[in-house]
């Protein structure tokens, strides 16, 4: 707040300041008040007037700075109410009160949606259990037929369901995931154990390197990003997928990588993003585009780092990147 700013707001109170000293000037010459009189109120007038809207200014000043200051470093803009110290003009307390019942109108808005969400997030979690169980039994009853002619479009339906589940999860998964020493070698026997029938179908090679190292993560939440990048190479007609990781001081570094159709370089630095299907699945089979999205999005609440490679035609190859937690490894 400049003090010229400050001055143009206040132009029209001084235009009628200044009217009132005319008229006061026709009215005390009229009555033949001497000169000197008159010129000694004026310069009283005049400095009881300046000094006021001085002080005036600096109190509003102080206040207006103190304000933008906090408004322009806070990163959560919306407590800018509860940093705000109330100032002792009418004004400046009128703003501290709207926007203090503005910021608690907002956190009633906030706390109501929050709650729907947990009731809508709390349905889905229940209603995907209960359609789960149905699924599961006629997995079991293919499985014991010895029929395999439904048991791919079963597995594809087992598998929405999931992603149904772990993104309604992933809203606030803070409160889902439990970070400990987990073996990537474990993590990876169960999803290839869970895919070994397409795996055997489809005659894909599985080879894997380096899994015999802990990295710090959730395993349930690891499962389901293996799970999803084993499906996509089955899904996108891979015939050799390669597993391997790289132990550092400062991190451990898990490859995924097949030799299946690859991604389009126009394509790539888009595959995690909500949605998005590019040409893979809009030629080759129908897409969700959620499957790496939710990738990406688990290993940003877990700390972890996810990128993709790939050359169309040749490979696709995602990268995920785990942090070493030290004081883990001095506990232990």
């Amino acid at each position: 707040m400049s003090f010229t700013e400050y001055l143009k707001d206040r132009l029209s109170a001084y235009m009628i300041y200044l009217s009132a000293l005319v008229i006061a000037l026709i009215f005390m010459s009229a009555f033949h008040i001497s000169r000197e009189c008159i010129i000694i109120v004026y310069v009283i007038l005049l400095i009881g007037g300046s000094v006021s809207e001085l002080w005036t200014f600096f109190r509003k000043k102080s206040f207006y700075d103190k304000l933008i200051y906090c408004l322009d470093n806070l990163d959560k803009k919306y407590l800018l109410a509860e940093m705000t110290e109330t100032p002792d003009f009418f004004d400046g307390r009128l703003l501290c009160d709207v926007l203090r019942q503005s910021d608690k109108a907002m956190c009633e808005h906030i706390a109501e949606y929050r709650r729907e969400n947990l009731e809508f997030r709390e349905y889905i979690e229940m209603w995907v259990h209960e359609v789960k169980l149905p699924v599961a039994s006629l997995q079991l009853m293919c499985h014991n037929d010895g029929s395999t002619r439904y048991s791919e479009q079963l597995k594809r339906i087992d598998d929405y369901i999931e992603n149904v589940l772990y993104y309604a999860r992933s809203r606030n998964a803070e409160k889902d995931y439990i970070i400990k020493s987990v073996s990537l070698k474990r993590v990876f026997s169960e999803i290839a154990i869970k895919n070994r029938s397409e795996l055997l179908e489809r005659n894909i090679s599985l080879s894997a390197e380096g899994l015999d190292t802990e990295v710090m993560t959730d395993s349930k939440w690891l499962a389901f990003m293996l799970g999803q990048l084993m499906g996509n190479s089955i899904k996108y007609e891979a015939n050799e997928i390669k597993v391997y990781a790289e132990d550092y001081d400062d991190k451990t570094v898990l490859h995924f990588r097949d030799n299946g159709i690859g991604i389009p370089k126009s394509d790539l630095p888009y595959i995690f993003e909500k949605s998005f299907t590019g040409e893979n699945g809009r030629t080759h089979t129908k897409s969700t585009g959620m499957g790496l999205y939710i990738v990406k999005m688990l290993c940003t609440k877990l700390g972890h780092s996810v990128q993709a490679d790939s050359v169309q035609g040749k490979y696709t190859e995602i990268t995920i990147v785990f942090g070493k937690d030290k004081l883990h490894d001095i506990q232990q």
